[in-house]
């Protein structure tokens, strides 16, 4: 199990992304009863917890640079239909993986990262649309991509 996949799946909780936290991928800080609440309670099987954070790091792993997966294709390559459940995951392994390649259904990049996020996807080559207002997305027409398999 990768340091990663261990910080998910309720190891040592890293010291977080950019600026002290990883990207939520639209995980409310608190409010929503599942907030906070553990992975494995978010897929629907307990003792899934684990297993689900550990193929959710293996599939972000596997995003190639200048690609991008929304928290939702992450969640459907997993077998699963929990996105917030992925930004879960990210949430806590974020730091260690390229979370920037991870965006909101939308193309934007994770909430409160978008100028670290521009930085690697500027060094990746990766598509974006730029809006007259000056804001960004992932361009997810040419940019997305699928594990094999």
């Amino acid at each position: 199990m990768t340091a990663a996949a261990a910080a998910a799946s309720g190891g040592a909780q890293s010291s977080g992304a950019p600026s002290g936290g990883a990207p939520s991928g639209g995980v409310p800080s608190g409010g929503e009863p599942w907030a906070g609440a553990p992975v494995g309670d978010l897929t629907g099987a307990p003792s899934a917890g684990d297993d689900f954070a550990s193929r959710v790091v293996s599939v972000v792993e596997a995003i190639p640079p200048g690609h991008a997966m929304t928290y939702g294709g992450v969640a459907a390559a997993v077998g699963s239909r929990s996105s917030r459940g992925v930004g879960q995951v990210m949430a806590h392994a974020g730091s260690e993986l390229p979370w920037w390649r991870v965006v909101r259904a939308s193309g934007l990049a994770p909430q409160g990262h978008e100028q670290r996020a521009l930085e690697q996807y500027r060094v990746e080559g990766t598509p974006l649309r730029w809006a007259r207002t000056g804001t960004f997305r992932v361009d997810l027409t040419r940019a997305s991509w699928w594990p094999e398999g």
